[in-house]
């Protein structure tokens, strides 16, 4: 689908304009020059309560008058133009879902009305455009239906004049498409061994460098923890790291991390069997890497971008890791696995590890790491930990712009001890307590020569219940955080 940008709508050739209607007050522009020329039925649907504007109601008008050949959609923004950003977005999915089910091939959105309270108009044009792209996102390949489930709309224009916003939000789109078709694949497709082929098949099609460490490969180098996760299942793992170069060739790297547990059973200590098959989930942290990369690759960005995953499946059998082993990490610490369902940062710790030798500017690990976090902060904030005030400042700051919200959590020294075991140098749990705290002080043991940051996306990375499927996050937020790196 073709996205781009129109001045105004009085001015727009489309099969369908939809605009936006207060319930109270004077119509905006585009709506009252769509009243006018349709002898007032706005006003009169208003008037007579048919469309009450409330927000996010919506009538289509197939025809508004004889003489108005193109279809209308009124979409309702309640009392006030100027909304919260979780009330623009319940009323650009609800655009969404109708147009993509009707027959129209070009669709006009008149959405400088949308202006969200304290957001630049080039903001705003960024996230209705990815919202609107979004809104057309169906998971395709395993249902005979599918063919029916793919929209006519081949073109969509979005009112406004910032080519960059329109390209930033496009891109965005498409990356958070890319990584909730990653999270929703079955385990029984979406392996380590398909994420590594992602991988390469993004480097064939953006000229992305393409690095693969094998079990072998990551044996010689002594990342004992990541491959004792692998170690009951017949998928290997894999190390898979991609160089994004569009910065100077002596410029060190952003680092972005993710987690990419592709089936989750909780190992030998092994998860309840209810919701279980939402455990494909566990690798939402490297999709949503894989995303922001296509993202980044999309824009062009001059900027050096390395992306790290982390791929394992967490197996029970006779060759699985045990509760109560000892393990040797990269970096020469010890570590007692009391728990195998604690096995996210048991990937990471490693490839932690790994990325020292990039001497990056800054990490980022994103992943699905914790239920505590769910516990503490639901599905609304990813909870994000830093070991540098200047990276957490820079992720809350791309927080706000893309709409994609964060909450620091604590990293206090007094919480490290809970991971003391008497056996080996650290334990992989630290008991019931700030369980997702207790979980990044792990990690930042690994982190000590360079600024980092950890996102627990646990309660963020996907939906349950009739609603389920991956949500795309944080691909908006960690993209908008890799091109502030370039101002």
């Amino acid at each position: 689908m073709n996205t781009v940008l129109f001045d105004r709508l009085s001015n727009v050739q489309a099969d369908l304009l939809v605009t936006f209607v207060p319930s109270e007050g004077e119509l905006p522009e585009s709506s009252a020059w769509i009243d006018a020329n349709s002898d007032g039925q706005l006003t009169s649907l208003r008037e007579s309560g048919v469309f009450k504007g409330s927000l996010a109601q919506t009538l289509l008008l197939p025809s508004v008058s004889a003489d108005f050949s193109q279809a209308v959609l009124l979409v309702g923004v309640g009392k006030s133009t100027q909304l919260s950003d979780m009330q623009a977005r319940k009323v650009v999915a609800a655009v969404a879902s109708q147009i993509k089910s009707l027959p129209y091939a070009t669709v006009a959105v008149a959405s400088a009305v949308l202006g969200t309270k304290n957001r630049s108009a080039g903001e705003t044009i960024a996230l209705v455009a990815q919202w609107l792209n979004e809104g057309f996102y169906n998971f395709l390949g395993f249902k005979q239906d599918d063919a029916e489930k793919v929209s006519k709309v081949d073109t969509l224009m979005i009112e406004g004049s910032d080519e960059a916003a329109l390209a930033i939000g496009v891109a965005t789109a498409a990356g958070s498409a890319f990584t909730r078709q990653l999270g929703n694949l079955p385990g029984n497709v979406c392996t380590p061994n398909y994420l590594a082929s992602k991988a390469q098949m993004l480097g064939e099609e953006y000229g992305v460098e393409v690095e693969l460490l094998d079990e072998t490969k990551m044996d010689e180098l002594g990342m004992h923890c990541m491959l004792s996760v692998g170690r009951g299942s017949d998928q290997p793992s894999y190390l898979i790291v991609m160089h994004y170069r569009g910065g100077a060739e002596n410029e060190a790297a952003h680092v972005l991390l993710g987690k990419g547990i592709t089936f989750d059973t909780g190992g030998i200590s092994l998860k309840p069997g209810p919701k279980m098959d939402e455990m494909k989930y566990d690798m939402c942290g490297a999709a949503s890497v894989f995303g922001t990369m296509k993202a980044i690759c999309e824009l062009k960005p001059k900027l050096n971008f390395t992306a790290v995953i982390a791929a394992a499946e967490n197996m029970p059998s006779a060759r699985a890791t045990k509760p109560g082993d000892i393990v040797k990490t990269m970096s020469g610490k010890t570590v007692e696995i009391l728990n195998t369902d604690a096995e996210g940062r048991l990937v990471l710790c490693d490839a932690l590890t790994y990325i020292e030798r990039f001497k990056p500017q800054s990490v980022v690990d994103i992943a699905t790491l914790t239920g505590a976090c769910v516990v503490a902060l639901g599905g609304v904030n990813s909870g994000m930990y830093a070991n540098d005030e200047a990276v957490a400042s820079e992720l809350k700051a791309a927080s706000q712009i893309a709409a994609d919200k964060i909450w620091q959590m604590p990293l206090d020294e007094e919480y490290q001890q809970q991971l003391d075991s008497n056996f080996a140098d650290i334990a992989n749990i630290g008991g019931p307590e700030a369980g997702s705290v207790t979980a990044a002080c792990f990690l930042s043991r690994f982190t000590e020569s360079y600024p980092w940051a950890h996102l627990d996306i646990a309660g963020t990375a996907w939906t349950g219940g009739a609603a389920k499927g991956a949500s795309g996050r944080p691909v908006a937020l960690l993209t908008r955080y890799l091109l502030s790196k370039t101002q």
